[in-house]
């Protein structure tokens, strides 16, 4: 199993700026510090801002970089004694000199130390005393010359933190948060892991940003989640939800194992010898039928994102097989019942950071939003379009909602081999054969093949636009006990994309290098250049959803089916974002396991539907004058 590279298979995460010379800082600096007022705690910092963003006045070769062990108030491994975190941090020294506080970029990860981070899988290094010498990725190196602290944040139980690792409970969303109350002087610091010398963050204003990519981005969402008050604003990037949406798709498992697996991997060995109780925790925890469980249900913050106060800037590949984009299609629903400010990136790859992929915009839309939101720099981004959409690789365009204006939940009638018909009519049959998937039924969209059945549309008379976040409704009986549901929505027709399933999902590194920020002779913020990895195809999954059929009542308890009853269960698809331009068909693919997407039941059944009993419903944008349609309410 991988932890941090781009694969998905059966693990979870897992216009270059020139280098500025220190002697320019110092000039700059001299001039700068005279006028730079004290910022009273929780107040934004003014900073070095210059139209209308902040600028790279202060060295980064001179920063002050330093570990502070954090009080969790928890004690995960069971010793007696508090758990403390570690956070690392570095931060320009020359607002502290001028008494002026400023906000912190906070990425709280449990790579750090196991896996690394980023395309170059960087880890943290320190010198011989034990002093933080190289922040993975490019944040320290950009940010810290303008103005902002970087925080990296061991999650417990990993590299240099206490406790226990327990995949996105209460220890994660604690350690992390706990920072957070610390940069607001509500928690306890220490210089040393012991607890030796009391730290105060004289330096903070006590407003902090949450990033991160996968598990990183994962935290976010959950501290986010508490309302924990400092937390302005938060970035999670191919981020889950729920953990439950990460193992299981209604029912139907999506990986084997347990999260105890994925704590073994991450877990500092230290700690793991005294962490067994909370491993056999986790694995029992998270049952093997797919039943909605306590431990999943403390571990879905879409449930508590009504205490969310903190803009949200969401960023996801539509083809994100790993992070599976459920996660990120109900955490942005449920928080547009609250009133935060959202945003939206979603590009045609797989679990990839947009650094990686559309480099040089993702650092300067990332600037402003937090110079906004963390610095008050009144820039506009609050007021650009809420969506930017990747519709061809490198191709970009924007919506001023998302889903997009106009979108409406629209009807679309099943009959035997046709979608769109006048009515839902007749019945279908196909036999779960595991060693099928998704492509492999799309190649096949137009051919009667045993192992599926398939809907399709004629030729479309004009583009069809679907975006946001479809369902399927099905009448079904089985021929055994047992039985698992895919459904996916395929665009038939000649394009390029990226190859998702590439090993890169979607980008290829090369060996240029670009820089992005400034860097030391132990920080370099020179990274590798990517570009496209594409693919031509003649048909696109967009959207898919899995689920277990016994879960037909509901996610609490599985049944075991009776042979040939009917039982009725509707699918959610997956949200995605997508044009099918004219002159291609779109088609409606139905069938039992999906290899490699989802483990397969005990059984193999027969399966027949009863489309007379069953529907689909599409998020068109506009409706859909092509098909002969319903309004869903």
């Amino acid at each position: 199993m991988r932890c941090h590279g781009h694969g998905w298979v059966r693990s979870p995460f897992v216009k270059p700026h020139r280098i500025r010379p220190v002697a320019t800082i110092a000039i700059l600096l001299l001039a700068l510090v005279a006028v730079l007022p004290a910022t009273p705690a929780g107040a934004a910092a003014a900073g070095p801002v210059r139209n209308g963003a902040s600028q790279p006045v202060y060295s980064y070769a001179d920063a002050i970089r330093e570990t502070v062990w954090v009080d969790t108030g928890l004690d995960g491994n069971r010793d007696g004694r508090h758990d403390r975190v570690a956070a690392d941090i570095i931060r320009p020294s020359e607002p502290a000199k001028a008494g002026t506080r400023i906000p912190a970029i906070m990425d709280a990860s449990p790579y750090y130390a196991c896996c690394g981070r980023g395309n170059e899988s960087q880890v943290k290094t320190y010198d011989a005393q034990g002093h933080p010498v190289q922040f993975p990725l490019f944040y320290d190196n950009y940010f810290v010359p303008r103005g902002y602290a970087v925080v990296l944040v061991d999650l417990a139980g990993t590299n240099r933190s206490d406790g226990c690792v327990d995949v996105g409970g209460p220890s994660d969303v604690t350690s992390a948060k706990a920072v957070i109350d610390w940069l607001n002087g509500r928690a306890t610091g220490y210089s040393t892991r012991s607890g030796s010398g009391k730290v105060s963050p004289t330096w903070s204003n006590g407003s902090v940003g949450m990033i991160g990519k996968s598990w990183d981005g994962t935290v976010a969402n959950g501290v986010a989640a508490t309302g924990v008050a400092g937390l302005k604003t938060i970035v999670p990037i191919s981020a889950i939800s729920s953990w439950y949406d990460y193992y299981r798709s209604q029912g139907a498992p999506l990986y084997s194992g347990t999260p105890a697996d994925l704590a073994a991997e991450v877990e500092d060995p230290g700690d793991a010898a005294t962490c067994g109780a909370e491993q056999k925790a986790l694995a029992a925890g998270s049952p093997a039928d797919g039943d909605w469980s306590a431990l999943w249900q403390q571990r879905d913050y879409v449930l508590s994102a009504a205490k969310v106060k903190a803009s949200v800037f969401v960023v996801h590949g539509m083809q994100d097989l790993n992070v599976r984009d459920i996660n990120f299609g109900q955490w942005w629903n449920a928080l547009a019942g609250t009133r935060v400010d959202r945003k939206i990136w979603l590009s045609q790859t797989g679990h990839v950071d947009p650094f990686d992929y559309r480099r040089g915009p993702w650092v300067d839309t990332l600037h402003q939003w937090f110079d906004h939101y963390l610095m008050g720099v009144d820039n506009g981004i609050q007021k650009q379009p809420v969506a930017d959409i990747e519709r061809a690789p490198d191709h970009w365009t924007t919506e001023a909602s998302w889903p997009a204006p106009g979108t409406a939940r629209t009807a679309v009638h099943l009959s035997p081999g046709v979608l769109g018909g006048s009515s839902n009519s007749g019945k279908v049959s196909f036999t779960d054969d595991p060693s099928k998937d998704e492509n492999a039924w799309a190649a096949e969209a137009g051919q009667a093949t045993a192992e599926k059945t398939a809907f399709t549309t004629g030729p479309l008379s004009r583009d069809l636009h679907l975006s946001g976040s479809g369902s399927l409704t099905l009448t079904v009986s089985s021929s055994t006990s047992s039985a698992h549901l895919s459904a996916v929505l395929v665009d038939l027709g000649p394009a390029t994309v990226r190859d998702y399933l590439a090993d890169g999902e979607g980008i290829t590194t090369l060996t240029t290098r670009s820089c992005w920020g400034d860097s030391t002779a132990g920080d370099s913020a020179c990274f590798l250049d990517t570009a496209a990895d594409t693919m031509k195809v003649n048909a696109t999954v967009f959207s898919r959803g899995w689920a277990d059929l016994g879960h037909y009542a509901g996610l609490d308890h599985t049944v075991r089916l009776t042979p040939n009853r009917p039982y009725t269960m509707t699918l959610q698809l997956a949200p995605s974002d997508h044009v099918i331009p004219a002159g291609h068909r779109l088609a409606l693919i139905v069938a039992g396991t999906d290899d490699g997407l989802i483990n397969p039941p005990s059984t193999r059944p027969k399966l027949t539907v009863d489309l007379a009993r069953s529907s689909l419903t599409l998020p068109l944008v506009g409706g859909s004058g092509l098909f002969e349609v319903d309004r869903a309410s």
